[in-house]
């Protein structure tokens, strides 16, 4: 059972931003698998429980160690995350729900991150063509779970033929993400409810922004 994350955890996240090292990370590796690795396996276990019932999804976290098949200028992250999606090569092209610890806080929510040009297309029309029934559920999802959606827009305007979905119309992808410095919620028990219950409220925009990514 996910007990919180504690100070130890914040310092071992700023100790690899400040010495990403195999020696120093081989002086700390039983900080990192008691204060982080541990504590992030146990409440992905608590945040998905529900959510990865529905087919297709799975739920992964992450590990400390960088790709040694991608070349990088250092060998280890300096970040921790939970992702929840559906099995992928390139998750950035999945709606995916997440958790992400680093050292100067966390941050929770939904990201449909890199949808290729014909994904967002597909969405644009059908945003076009059903504008009541994407509000709704937008609204829905947006008070259920006390985040807005957003994302980045293209340069150039697009023209919208429907005037209801015309902020939406210009996203290039969707975000809707909590983010707070360290604070007291990361060190107690009911983070787990919390980012629980804004991930499960947040699951209806996964599911729709999914019907997109399949075409792709």
């Amino acid at each position: 059972m996910f007990q919180g994350f504690s100070p130890e955890t914040i310092d071992f996240l700023w100790g690899i931003r400040m010495n990403n090292n195999r020696e120093w990370f081989g002086e700390h590796k039983q900080q990192y698998v008691d204060t982080l690795y541990e504590p992030m396996k146990s409440l992905a276990a608590e945040i998905s429980q529900k959510l990865a019932k529905h087919p297709g999804m799975i739920c992964k976290t992450s590990r400390i160690y960088r790709d040694m098949r991608i070349p990088h200028d250092t060998p280890y992250k300096e970040s921790l995350w939970i992702c929840i999606r559906r099995d992928s090569t390139w998750w950035m092209r999945e709606p995916s729900l997440y958790f992400e610890i680093t050292p100067d806080g966390f941050s929770y929510g939904f990201l449909f991150y890199d949808p290729t040009v014909q994904m967002m297309d597909e969405m644009r029309k059908d945003m076009a063509t059903h504008p009541d029934e994407f509000l709704k559920m937008v609204k829905c999802v947006q008070r259920r779970s006390g985040l807005r959606v957003t994302g980045k827009t293209y340069k150039r305007k697009k023209p919208c033929p429907e005037q209801k979905v015309e902020e939406f119309f210009q996203l290039k992808n969707i975000m809707m993400m909590h983010e707070e410095p360290v604070s007291e919620k990361l060190f107690s028990p009911e983070l787990a409810t919390t980012v629980r219950k804004c991930l499960e409220a947040l699951y209806p925009l996964c599911q729709y922004c999914q019907r997109f990514a399949d075409m792709g």
